[in-house]
């Protein structure tokens, strides 16, 4: 080869670089793309199993964190006194227990008595029960025929007795886990209460000193509202019930106190449909006494509770916190959808804070009079003047025939 024919192929050869192969070539950054892919997913899927794992804790912290919020104010008032914070919120604890071991013993004490009344009644209420099936269905049926056929099925009896043996070990672990979780979230109620302020000042510590202020007034809200909520509940159950209890004697219904108590309670702790259990248990304790006294109980339930609405709901909340029904009825939902049983009695203290928070950070406008917003309001201010001008009419041609 010439020294011209080496130039001419030295000339025509292109360097080319690796990562511009084309699509023969892989790019360096790929082997290192997918790496970082894989171990992203696998933090991804450890962080939700640890999730999965700790979520009945979590919701365990958000029961204690709502309970700590309601009881703090009483635990701050005592504190101002003088009382040591720590043995404030025992005293409070202690409040607490004793008016839930009053409210389970009145229900024990009624639920014994009645569970005795059946089991007293049942021989008479197996013959009406085996009369009634002989005359309805024209059967020719006995006690002790039932009792040969019962005896006679022993493997069936047998196989229930097992699997009622087997419910009742599950009902008693899941005892036994819910007696756990109540002293975990007693546990951490105890210390979010009585170390509140230490609680908050370590919050803040982790925070720049500009956003310090407004968690602390957020903090206050959540207070106010949260615990303005469940004392106007707790002042109205005590109403509700001594109302209920003096309805109750008057008409001499059995285990007055246990049933006003069941009332004033139920009403106003369980949502939506707490009003309906109460007045329920009291009309059949009076169904089983005498029929007209369970109308009388009806009756003085549907009256009250309008009382209650118009009269005494507003001017107790007027203080502390009201929130709309429509408000309230959808929080409910919503935290049973997401948390269950216990999302639905957090879920109102919850919105109050919400409503809270919502009236202090957003602001709002006045709203000129429009007919578009208030359809109606003008013909109704019409009749009103039309009225008023009739009234004046009347009273100068009165006056005038005097």
């Amino acid at each position: 080869m010439t020294v011209s024919e080496e130039l001419k192929d030295t000339e025509g050869s292109v360097p080319v670089a690796d990562d511009a192969r084309g699509w023969g070539g892989m790019p360096r950054w790929l082997p290192r793309a997918m790496v970082l892919f894989l171990v992203l997913v696998g933090l991804f899927q450890l962080a939700d199993w640890a999730f999965r794992q700790l979520i009945d804790l979590f919701v365990m912290l958000l029961v204690a964190f709502f309970l700590s919020l309601a009881l703090e104010p009483a635990v701050d008032r005592m504190a101002a006194r003088g009382v040591r914070r720590g043995v404030g919120t025992f005293l409070v604890f202690v409040a607490v227990a004793v008016a839930v071991v009053g409210f389970l013993a009145a229900l024990g004490t009624l639920l014994v008595d009645q569970v005795g009344k059946i089991a007293g009644d049942l021989p008479h209420l197996v013959d009406t029960l085996i009369a009634w099936v002989n005359r309805t269905f024209h059967q020719d049926l006995s006690l002790g025929e039932l009792q040969k056929r019962l005896l006679k099925d022993s493997g069936t009896v047998e196989g229930y007795a097992q699997q009622a043996a087997g419910n009742v070990w599950g009902v008693s672990s899941t005892l036994i886990g819910g007696l756990f979780q109540t002293f975990t979230v007693g546990l951490f109620t105890f210390y979010f209460t009585a170390e509140g302020p230490r609680v908050r000042r370590t919050v803040c510590s982790l925070l720049p000193p500009s956003k310090q202020g407004e968690v602390l007034r957020a903090w206050e809200i959540a207070l106010a509202k949260t615990g303005g909520y469940l004392y106007s509940r707790a002042l109205l159950a005590v109403v509700s019930a001594a109302g209920h209890w003096v309805m109750f004697e008057l008409i001499g219904l059995p285990y007055s106190a246990a049933l006003a108590i069941w009332v004033g309670v139920m009403s106003q702790f369980v949502p939506t449909i707490g009003t309906y259990l109460a007045g329920a248990l009291p009309v059949l304790v009076a169904l089983t006494v005498e029929p007209v006294d369970a109308l009388w109980v009806l009756a003085f339930t549907v009256v009250y509770q309008q009382i209650e609405n118009y009269v005494l709901h507003p001017r107790i909340t007027a203080r502390t916190v009201d929130v709309h029904p429509a408000v309230a009825f959808g929080a409910v939902i919503a935290g049973a959808a997401l948390l269950g049983a216990v999302g639905a009695l957090i879920a109102i203290p919850a919105a109050a804070t919400l409503q809270g928070f919502v009236g202090t950070y957003v602001r709002r406008y006045e709203v000129a009079t429009d007919p578009r917003i208030d359809r109606g309001e003008q013909r109704r201010a019409r009749r009103e003047l039309r009225r008023e001008a009739a009234r004046r009419l009347r009273r100068m041609v009165g006056g005038d025939g005097g």
